[in-house]
């Protein structure tokens, strides 16, 4: 079992409270960093070592073994008098409902850039997903040491590319291997990791001669910048009056917590440089519970919006981010308490599933290792054992003042996998084990195939499903049986149309009736489904319209043309007919089954595939071929840029196309090349390739 801890001093007031979290491109250095903050501040006693597989926050065999973080972990511990929540969260994108869920309930974050690449596509994504969550930031460049790391060129980056206002408060001290250390700015000192190795000592110097007009440029722009955000310190910028630290720190703060401004910093975690400054900003500028506006939701009966201070005086109010498999407890559900305060033992109330559930036990975590407490607090991130219904995005408050808090929201999967029990005492084992993982992750799904006996899971990349497999294996002893990973296409319609269905059964007692007509029209991609009810004069009593969705629902769920889910549909039923003896809702379920079928056939169904976003980082020398071959896939190339001997292609394709690419662009770049992809959007697949998905599903045996 995971080590019992003792206990940590937890009456810190909550405005010396940080939750924030670790985010970044995949290898931008997020885990070497988490590690250091560790180190620093004293959680732990040496630094561990993602090559070595020692670190505190991958725990999972397949995290060490890959040198990858595909969980998120959480940890607390201490800064100058201040208590951080830290979250370390995945770079890759088949693990980024993990980072989507903990940027939800951070207040802050600290984002990892890699020195040498700047802005990579990663990046990106997370940079919009805190931007989603109103979530203030501070930048790190890392990798100074590196050979290419340019902090200037990292600086024009994050400007060009995510458009943010950022403020840089360090400059280097020497470049790649020769980096030593920062300039802090705000107080004019060079800060030197010249002391010992783990760079727990270091000098604090006077700025030298060469470094003079340098700095003197940097601080300009630095104190203009944050004096732009106030205009007592505009007026005095202006009149050349001084200005002092003290001031400026208290507006940055300001303007970082309102997203106005981002503080830049620079080091190398690997080097064991760079980091406290880091530290001290998270203090200085990203915010406390405190400083963040009352947390809002909406009442379940009323659906009129509310809002709560993030006090302990308030009603609870608290949103589950996060549910884990323990071998050991059963399931882990992470809460951000918002308001109010949680107790072991008590009774909650989950409106979104409108069910009372009893908090076994409450638990701070600390990576695997976790530390029992009696109560948890507006501002904290905790865990608790015993919840059996309340699952991630759900709301948790008080029975007799209940709160809706706003869900998080999960994209699609985009693969899927056939699997099937080696045997049939892995049959009931791997039910079990789906379910537990399927709890885990809103991005796994799990369905099966009556035709083939096959069961489907689907996730965010193949990388994913190899981890889901391997970790069947692993964690839960089951042996499975894999297929060929498929692409997840969905179904739509191009023009609107109208269908009816009916059932009617005869057969001798008392019978069954159902007719219904039904219309059908496009939607904007990505508005998904909708179902209305456009029945006058009772033609259909109301008591059968919801069997009508059913039906309606469940055959789009299932697919119509090639059993892939139709999507984008809006669906209104506006009329049909009812017997007074034999009517019931299996025959009008069946009736509107029949009648989007209908519909649907009518309405000329398409196939979409899901495009990926690539960034493909090759060698300039096969440049030329990797476009050609990257073409030949029906990819679509939106610029190319050189650097240093290196091209960077993005591109959009789609993703039956690249499918296994690792394989191929190390074999066109002799090893040198990689690339990275990310789900962007859906569009229609061309008309052979839909001839050939469709003959493949109703010409065999109806098996995608």
């Amino acid at each position: 079992m995971a080590d019992i801890i003792k206990k940590t001093k937890r009456d810190f007031p909550v405005d010396k409270v940080r939750n924030i979290g670790i985010i970044a491109h995949i290898d931008a250095g997020k885990t070497t960093t988490t590690e250091r903050i560790l180190f620093y501040t004293g959680k732990i006693h040496k630094m561990g070592s993602i090559d070595e597989g020692t670190t505190i926050t991958d725990t999972m065999i397949q995290e060490r073994e890959r040198g990858i973080t595909i969980q998120s972990a959480c940890i607390t511990t201490f800064w100058k008098d201040h208590r951080f929540n830290v979250i370390d969260t995945p770079g890759h994108v088949d693990f980024t409902a993990e980072v989507e869920r903990s940027l939800r309930v951070l207040d802050g974050a600290v984002m990892v850039f890699d020195g040498n690449a700047g802005v990579q596509a990663q990046s990106e994504t997370v940079w919009r997903q805190a931007d989603k969550y109103g979530v203030p930031r501070i930048a790190f460049v890392n990798k100074m040491d590196k050979i290419g790391a340019d902090f200037q060129m990292a600086l024009d980056s994050i400007r060009q590319k995510l458009q943010a206002p950022i403020v840089p408060m360090v400059i280097p001290i020497g470049q790649e291997h020769d980096f030593v250390g920062v300039v802090d700015l705000l107080n004019q000192k060079m800060i030197v990791w010249d002391k010992d190795d783990q760079g727990i000592e270091f000098s604090v110097n006077e700025i030298s001669p060469d470094y003079q007009d340098k700095v003197n440029k940097a601080r300009a722009i630095m104190v203009e910048t944050i004096a732009g955000e106030d205009e007592v310190l505009m007026s005095k910028f202006l009149n050349d009056e001084t200005i002092e630290v003290e001031e400026l720190k208290t507006v940055l703060r300001r303007a970082t917590i309102a997203k106005k401004l981002f503080p830049v910093y620079c080091g190398s975690a690997w080097r064991n440089k760079g980091i406290q400054p880091v530290l001290d900003a998270i203090v200085n500028y990203l915010p406390s519970p405190v400083d963040l506006p009352p947390v809002s939701g909406f009442d379940p009966q009323t659906q009129a919006e509310i809002t709560r201070n993030l006090t302990q005086q308030e009603s609870l109010s608290a949103l589950l981010f996060k549910v884990q498999a323990d071998p050991h407890v059963g399931t882990l559900s992470y809460v951000r308490i918002y308001s109010g305060t949680l107790k072991s033992g008590s009774q909650v109330y989950n409106p979104t599933k409108q069910t009372e559930e009893r908090i076994g036990r409450l638990l701070l975590m600390h990576s695997d290792k976790r530390e029992p407490i009696d109560e948890g607090y507006a501002g904290e991130i905790v865990a608790c054992i015993g919840l059996k219904e309340s699952g991630t995005g759900d709301t948790l408050c008080d029975r007799s003042n209940p709160i809706s808090l706003s869900p998080i929201q999960f994209s699609d999967p985009v693969i899927s996998l056939a699997i099937e029990p080696a045997s049939k005492d892995d049959q009931e084992k791997m039910g079990t084990a789906l379910s537990r993982l399927a709890s885990e992750d809103p991005t796994f799904k799990v369905s099966y195939n009556h035709e083939t006996g096959q069961t489907i899971i689907a996730g965010m990349g193949e990388l994913y499903l190899d981890i889901i497999v391997d970790r069947l294996t692993r964690e839960f002893g089951v042996n499975v049986k894999t297929g060929a990973p498929q692409v997840a296409y969905k179904e739509t319609i191009s023009i609107p149309s109208e269908g009816e269905g009916k059932y009617i059964h005869q057969s001798g007692g008392r019978g069954q009736y159902g007719h219904c007509k039904v219309k059908v029209e496009p939607k904007n991609r990505g508005e998904g489904y909708e179902f209305v009810n456009g029945i006058k004069g009772g033609v259909i009593p109301a008591n059968f319209i919801p069997a009508i969705e059913k039906g309606v629902k469940e055959t789009l769920s299932n697919g119509i043309i090639s059993g892939y889910p139709a999507v984008d549909i809006k669906v209104t039923v506006y009329d049909g007919s009812y017997h007074d003896v034999d009517s019931s809702e299996m025959a009008f379920k069946l009736a509107g089954s029949y009648a989007i079928k209908d519909a649907f056939q009518k309405a000329k169904p398409l196939i979409l595939e899901p495009v990926m976003a690539m960034e493909v980082n090759v060698p300039s020398e096969f440049m030329g071929t990797v476009i050609g071959d990257l073409s030949s896939r029906r990819g679509q190339i939106n610029s190319t840029k050189e650097d240093k001997g290196f091209s960077i292609i993005e591109a959009e394709i789609p993703l039956e196309a690249v499918r296994g690419y690792a394989t191929v662009i190390r074999s066109l770049t002799q090893g040198r090349g990689s690339f990275y992809m990310e789900p962007k959007y859906y569009k229609q697949v061309p008309q052979v390739i839909q001839d050939q998905i469709v003959s493949n599903f109703t010409g065999g045996n109806g098996q995608k």
